[in-house]
C-alpha cells in the first residue's frame, strides 16, 4: 500500500490579510491539497492589524486543527519569512515537500494535489511550479530562464528582430501546455521536496526580496536537481498585490532599492564582479536604446519612474556580497 506524502504549505504576510484568508479558504477545499498537510502562516510585522485579523479567522472558520499562525518579530524579508515558517513546521515532523506560496493567491480545486502527484512520478524533479494566471484563466509568465547577459539586454531592448535573435537566452519563454524542464519557477507557488533543503540549505536570508527563488533554483540545479513546470496545477495569482511593483493595471510604482540589492547579489554570488558589470553595462545599453526609440516614435515607455537613474545609481562597484537589506 502507497503510503500518502506528507506536505507542509507555508505562506509569509504583509499587509495583505484579506487575500491571505481568501488564500486559506481556498486551500480549505476538499481535495485541493494532500490529506496530510500542515500550514503554516507567518505575519512579517505588518502593523496594520493583519495578525489579529487571520488569527481570528482561523479560529472562527475552524482551520486551527491544521492550520499555525506566527507572528514574527522582524520583517526579515521573503526568504528569512519562509525558512522560519519551515522551521515552525517542521516541530510537527519533517515533511516530504515544501510548498512556498503567496497570500496573493488561490488554489484552484485539486490544484496543489496534482503538483505533489507529478514530484511522486518524477524523483529526480527538486522543485516543480504551479501555473499562475488570472482570476479568468489567462496564463501569466512563471516559469524561466536564469538571467544572463543577452537576457538582460534582450529584456530592455524590447526590439522584435533582437528578441528574434537572442529567443534562447529569453528569460521569460512561452509557458507550455505541458510539464517542461525549466531553469527556475516563480515562489508564488513553489514546492520543493524536502531533501533539497537538506541538502542545500533554505533561502538565503540575504535577499529580501526579488531574486531568492532565482538562487535557491540555481543552487538546487548545481546540486543535481531538476526543475519543473505543471501546468495542471492552476493557481490564481493577484500580481504585486503586497509590493505594488509588478501591477498591470496601472503604472509600475518605483522600483525599491531591494530589487537593485538583490539583483546585484544574485550577479556577484553565482558570477562574479566582472560578469556582473557586463550585465549592467547590457541592461544599460538596452534600455538606452529602447528609449531612444520610443522617442522618435513618439510613446512613452510606461515602465517605473526613474528606472533609470535608480539603476545606474545603485550599480556601484562594490564587490562584497552584502544584502543590502533595508530597514523596517
Amino acid at each position: 500500500m502507497q503510503v500518502e506524502p506528507t506536505l507542509a504549505v507555508v505562506i509569509v504576510n504583509f499587509r495583505t490579510a484579506d487575500l491571505a484568508i481568501d488564500c486559506l479558504a481556498s486551500l480549505a477545499v476538499p481535495g485541493t491539497v494532500p490529506e496530510k498537510t500542515r500550514i503554516v502562516i507567518v505575519d512579517a510585522v505588518s502593523g496594520d492589524g493583519s495578525a489579529e485579523k487571520i488569527a481570528a479567522a482561523i479560529a472562527e472558520r475552524g482551520w486551527a486543527g491544521n492550520v499555525d499562525f506566527r507572528a514574527l518579530d522582524v520583517n526579515g524579508g521573503f526568504s528569512y519569512g519562509n525558512n522560519r515558517a519551515i522551521d515552525h513546521a517542521l516541530e510537527a515532523g519533517r515533511p516530504d515537500y515544501v510548498l512556498l506560496l503567496n497570500p496573493d493567491t488561490v488554489a484552484r480545486p485539486g490544484s496543489i494535489r496534482s503538483l505533489v502527484s507529478f514530484m511522486e512520478r518524477h524523483p529526480a524533479a527538486g522543485i516543480a511550479g504551479s501555473r499562475l494566471e488570472d482570476p479568468d484563466g489567462t496564463p501569466q509568465a512563471c516559469a524561466f530562464r536564469f538571467p544572463s547577459l543577452a537576457a538582460d539586454f534582450e529584456s530592455e531592448v524590447r526590439f522584435g528582430p533582437v528578441t528574434r535573435l537572442l529567443r534562447r537566452w529569453q528569460v521569460a519563454p512561452p509557458m507550455p501546455d505541458t510539464p517542461a524542464r525549466i531553469d527556475w519557477v516563480s515562489g508564488a507557488s513553489m514546492l520543493v521536496r524536502y531533501d533539497v533543503f537538506e541538502e542545500i540549505g533554505g533561502l538565503d536570508e540575504d535577499y529580501f526580496l526579488y531574486y531568492e527563488e532565482v538562487d535557491f533554483c540555481l543552487r538546487a540545479a548545481k546540486a543535481g536537481w531538476e526543475c519543473w513546470h505543471v501546468p495542471a496545477s492552476r493557481v490564481v495569482h493577484l500580481v504585486g498585490q503586497a509590493t505594488g511593483v509588478t501591477l498591470r493595471d496601472r503604472r509600475p510604482a518605483r522600483r525599491p532599492s531591494y530589487w537593485f540589492n538583490s539583483r546585484k547579489r544574485y550577479y556577484l554570488k553565482h558570477h562574479g564582479a566582472a560578469y556582473r558589470l557586463m550585465a549592467d553595462t547590457a541592461w544599460v545599453v538596452g534600455h538606452v536604446l529602447c528609449r531612444m526609440r520610443m522617442f522618435l516614435e513618439g510613446k512613452r515607455s510606461g515602465g517605473p519612474p526613474k528606472l533609470l537613474g535608480d539603476f545606474i545609481r545603485h550599480a556601484s562597484p562594490v564587490t562584497t556580497i552584502d544584502g543590502g537589506k533595508p530597514r523596517r
